[in-house]
């Protein structure tokens, strides 16, 4: 019934190390590549396959025949087990008994010329704080790569949001700067849940949702209009294999939304919203050079103070000159004295 389907599978691995400067170095390295079908998509219902290749054409007709999708958040939430539901296959390793992957790692697929690299990431925390050397590590791994989506994954079960939680948002936008929310997607997983306090599921959602949009607002000092204006879009996920499925056999929130078509919806509606992909480039990982810094304001700084300071200094000892009284021998030298010595 439907074609079958070859992808092309990337493992990519990296490793760090310091320069005479200590300043963290990235290096990328292929641990292998192999070509396979890609079984992932023959586990989706025959309707969410349709759904899939359907939205996934859309983009190839609007020219866009590669799509990489940065996936961050706080450990725990869900981040590498999302990755595996869009793929449809155990791509990322997941246990329920270890810590996350100190690295970043990017599992690619290609079907008919299109290419969909999602890049998996750490956690954004270590001992209660954000972690500066996993972003560090981060941007360099995505260097002189173009995120056209970021996902920012938090769980729909954690009720309340806290300083911690602005301050990720803050550290992300810090490291890939405001745009960057542009082609943002919050997405809550953990979300085949029964809502506390009585509260029917849609109003929690609507809680949590707006809870979290303004951390994220805050942290990343954008505007309530320009969030507004962006659109940011909050989506439901359900990782667990107790999700509930629909007559046709798909995964289904307790709204009856089909989520993970759902999800790549959203994500295709990003990118045609109009907005530009953020291209990792060696100036947005290491900031503006400060030799550089000023450098435009030199002329006007020297323009300025010859106006303002040397003029007037010069106007004033010449004011002060004509005033002087002349002494009779000075007078008698220029040959205007009128007395006899």
């Amino acid at each position: 019934m439907f074609p079958k389907i070859v992808w092309k599978s990337a493992w990519h691995q990296t490793r760090v190390r310091c320069d005479d400067h200590g300043r963290l170095l990235f290096r990328e390295s292929m641990a292998s590549q192999l070509i396979r079908e890609w079984t992932g998509i023959q586990q989706f219902p025959p309707a969410t396959q349709t759904k899939l290749i359907e939205l996934l054409g859309k983009l190839k007709q609007e020219n866009v025949s590669t799509l990489t999708i940065l996936v961050m958040g706080k450990g725990g939430v869900g981040k590498s087990s999302t990755v595996n539901s869009i793929i449809g296959e155990r791509a990322v390793a997941v246990s329920a008994f270890q810590s996350e992957g100190p690295r970043p790692v990017m599992v690619s697929r290609s079907r008919a010329g299109f290419t969909l690299n999602i890049i998996d990431t750490p956690g954004l925390v270590e001992g209660g704080y954000v972690n500066d050397q996993a972003l560090e590590i981060i941007k360099r791994f995505l260097l002189n790569k173009t995120i056209d989506v970021l996902l920012y994954v938090e769980r729909l079960d954690a009720y309340r949001v806290d300083n911690l939680d602005k301050q990720v948002i803050k550290a992300i936008t810090d490291s890939f700067g405001k745009e960057i929310w542009k082609r943002g997607v919050v997405v809550l997983t953990h979300a085949q849940l029964s809502p506390p306090d009585g509260l029917n599921y849609e109003d929690f959602f609507s809680k949590r949702s707006e809870a979290l949009m303004r951390v994220v607002r805050s942290g990343a000092r954008l505007r309530k209009q320009d969030s507004q204006d962006s659109g940011i879009p909050v989506v439901l996920v359900e990782n667990s294999g107790r999700c509930n499925k629909n007559e046709s056999d798909e995964k289904i929130l307790p709204n009856g939304t089909a989520w993970i078509p759902n999800l790549v919806k959203t994500i295709t509606d990003v990118v045609s919203n109009g907005s530009k992909g953020i291209l990792v480039d060696k100036k947005l990982i290491e900031g503006p050079n400060p030799n550089e810094r000023g450098k435009l304001l030199i002329p006007f700084i020297l323009a300025f103070q010859y106006y303002f300071v040397v003029k007037p200094i010069q106007r004033s000892i010449k004011n002060d000159m004509t005033k002087e009284s002349k002494a009779p021998w000075e007078l008698r030298d220029m040959g205007l004295a009128k007395g006899k010595f």
